[in-house]
């Protein structure tokens, strides 16, 4: 039988109760201590932390009125308000218990008490008191994670005039249930901006969850969302919440919404009008309260229009009641050394190197980049540059910026497959016309419509 890693202590001025409780609950817990006088409770509590105390409630000869008991229970309160106190006598009575729980115990026994009473209040209030602990644990951690997260745009690095139209939306729309669109190329922060929001909102403590809709497939998409109930599809062996019943309370990030097909975005729409979802296998309406956050990296007004839209106007106008446009990071480029240390610190204290700050130099010539990958690309280069750098001092050439550049312009590496070429070319156009499609098709000598079925082949 295993034993349960409890700390219990014994206080009773009777040495036969002492060693009977002592031997019924050190089979079933690690750490069992007896002590006859009550003066000596200080002591053990200084020298350890005890899940259950278990305290006679008469010490002096031919008292019976608990007072004693009292007082000691007040003393512990004090010295470790952690501990959960068990009181016993051997005249008890109901008005002494409710006194003895007004000052703080948690359990009451009569002696003589059976053995199997004593293992299962004594075990009954070690669950209590790990449960109690656990709490507490939780709650310094939840303390924690706010104090290094939660302020004001803890995860967003910008000193940027391009990215203070961005902060002040955030601040005007956090403390709003409005439903919010962020627009942006891969790699700029959308996320990030998403849990802003979150996070200075009046849902703060409820929970954030994360929706990657370009990851979901057709055929799971309303399981994933709408939860299902057991039996309603091969593999549906438990009955599972979705998305939105667990997102209810709190926000829910529908990223890349671009993404999804017509049929999709219907069951998407209904959902967020009517603020009620209905489990895969069932035929009941459940109510779900949530703040809706969206975000996409596709042209999404482009896909609203003309006769065969892409993206479903009315939930355009559903998801966008505030819109949030961020900056590609060659738009914000004196953020570019702000990003650049705040990394080396990161990496270079995940991987246990001392790096010192890049050098104006160095600055100058990321600034330049185009970083068509934005800051998750900058990201990336520099864990890179940490990784394979055997220096304490990063060069341009650690970030492979000056490789790069050459290698995408060697005649050498250019493909001339002519798919290759085409989707190239329709990359370089929507990239210099900032994602505005109509004009990338101008200079294409493309039809809009053209370019959109095009760049649904290349998965661009």
């Amino acid at each position: 039988m295993d034993k349960q890693e409890g700390n219990i202590l014994i206080v009773d001025d009777d040495q036969a109760v002492l060693y009977t409780a002592k031997l019924i609950l050190k089979q079933h817990f690690t750490h069992v201590r007896t002590e006859p006088s009550p003066s000596q409770i200080a002591n053990h509590l200084q020298k350890q932390p005890y899940d259950v105390l278990l305290l006679d409630m008469n010490f002096a000869q031919g008292n019976t009125s608990g007072q004693e008991g009292l007082f000691w229970i007040k003393q512990v309160r004090e010295l470790d308000p952690k501990v959960q106190i068990v009181v016993t006598t051997a005249y008890g009575d109901i008005e002494l218990a409710v006194t003895a729980m007004k000052e703080g115990a948690v359990d009451f026994l009569t002696k003589p008490w059976e053995k199997e009473k004593l293992l299962a209040t004594v075990t009954s209030v070690y669950q209590l008191s790990r449960s109690k602990s656990e709490v507490e644990k939780l709650k310094h951690q939840q303390q924690a994670l706010s104090y290094d997260l939660d302020s004001a745009f803890a995860d967003i690095i910008s000193e940027s005039e391009a990215m203070r139209p961005v902060f002040k939306t955030i601040e005007k729309v956090a403390q709003t249930d409005a439903n919010v669109l962020v627009l942006g190329e891969n790699g700029t922060g959308k996320e990030l901006v998403a849990r802003a929001i979150h996070r200075a909102s009046l849902r703060a403590n409820q929970p954030f969850i994360k929706v990657d809709l370009g990851t979901i497939s057709e055929t799971l998409f309303e399981s994933e969302l709408f939860g299902h109930s057991k039996g309603a599809f091969t593999g549906a062996v438990d009955n599972r919440a979705g998305r939105f019943e667990v997102a209810s309370g709190g926000t829910l990030f529908l990223d890349e919404i671009g993404n999804l097909s017509p049929a999709l975005q219907a069951k998407l729409l209904t959902a967020i009008q009517s603020k009620q979802i209905t489990r895969v296998g069932t035929n009941q309406l459940t109510p779900v309260d949530v703040r809706l956050i969206s975000a996409t990296n596709q042209p999404i007004y482009e896909l609203s229009e003309g006769n065969s839209p892409q993206f479903r106007q009315d939930l355009l106008y559903r998801i966008n009641t505030v819109e949030i446009n961020i900056p590609l990071l060659r738009e914000r480029s004196e953020d570019i050394p702000l990003l650049v240390n705040h990394y080396l610190q990161v990496y270079g204290k995940k991987y246990h190197k001392q790096l010192a700050p890049i050098s104006p130099s160095v600055v100058s010539t990321l600034q330049r980049y185009t970083w068509p990958g934005n800051v998750r690309e900058l990201q990336h280069a520099v864990e890179r540059a940490v990784i394979m750098s055997g220096s304490a001092k990063l060069e341009a050439s650690d970030l492979l910026v000056d490789s790069q550049r050459k290698k995408s312009l060697s005649p050498a590496t250019i493909s001339l497959n002519m798919d290759e070429v085409e989707k190239r070319a329709i990359q370089e156009a929507i990239r210099k016309h900032q994602g505005n499609l109509s004009k990338a098709a101008g200079e294409l000598g493309l039809g809009r419509s053209t370019l959109y079925r095009k760049m649904k082949k290349y998965g661009v």
